[in-house]
């Protein structure tokens, strides 16, 4: 009798599912992130397949998803115009690329399992839906993954901004901007050696110190909107999800 209940205690203990923190999230993956390293390819599948992975896992948790993905690996409108080309052309471009990355993107998740919609800031019927914000947030309540692509559908803004927008947009609890360093620094530590990492920031210390990791209009938006931000290593493995379940990870920026 004692050792079935120690059997079915086990296994209740086994069985047990964490709680995440987040209900909603926005997930914000740089193109760049979607790149190997020293290769040329601009999609790595294999990276591809590790970020879905570990969308997957959070996923599994209830947790709704909405990713706003980059173009940064394929094309980036602002160092474009700095070579001499039209800004807004030039930033169109760059919205064009993070539908690549998108499609990509839902390629990789549709592979292990997960739902998905695109949906776009640019009309293009035969690639994704256009971005409509109750269908996006039902599509999330149903349990599939909402990848925004073409940023805001305006040039001079970022996907940065995208993410902040969106999110305010979908009622999320939070943007987790995954990145390839482990939060936010003084400085940039791959060139300053006596960099400190900041565990938390508030939104107007990180305007007024001009903190690069995000520009100041996703910054401002994120304030206004009351959105906390957790910038993050998404490099280590299973980072996303131990930032959902609530562990300190990274570096958050909030009110």
């Amino acid at each position: 009798m004692h050792g079935s209940l120690f059997v079915f205690t086990v296994s209740l203990m086994s069985n047990h599912t964490p709680t995440p923190k987040y209900k909603r999230i926005v997930l914000k993956i740089s193109g760049e992130a979607l790149r190997e390293s020293g290769s040329r390819d601009t999609i790595s599948p294999k990276i591809a397949s590790n970020i879905a992975r570990q969308i997957r896992e959070v996923h599994d948790l209830g947790v709704e998803i909405a990713v706003v993905v980059g173009g940064g690996n394929i094309w980036r409108g602002l160092a474009a115009s700095h070579k001499g080309m039209e800004r807004t052309a030039a930033d169109y471009m760059g919205m064009l690329a993070t539908v690549i990355n998108g499609m990509a993107l839902q390629s990789a998740l549709e592979a292990q399992g997960v739902s998905t919609r695109v949906q776009t800031a640019i009309e293009m019927k035969n690639v994704a839906e256009p971005f409509i914000r109750r269908r996006a947030m039902r599509h999330m309540e149903l349990g599939r993954v909402v990848i925004f692509v073409a940023g805001t559908g305006n040039p001079f803004f970022s996907t940065d901004t995208t993410a902040a927008l969106r999110a305010s947009e979908i009622g999320a609890e939070v943007i987790l901007k995954a990145t390839k360093v482990d939060g936010i620094y003084t400085a940039d530590p791959a060139k300053d050696p006596t960099a400190t990492k900041y565990d938390k920031l508030t939104y107007t210390e990180a305007l007024t110190q001009r903190l690069a990791v995000m520009d100041s209009t996703a910054f401002s938006l994120c304030m206004d909107n009351r959105v906390p931000i957790i910038v993050f290593d998404m490099m280590r493995d299973d980072n996303i999800k131990r930032v959902v379940l609530g562990e300190t990870v990274g570096t958050l920026v909030t009110s």
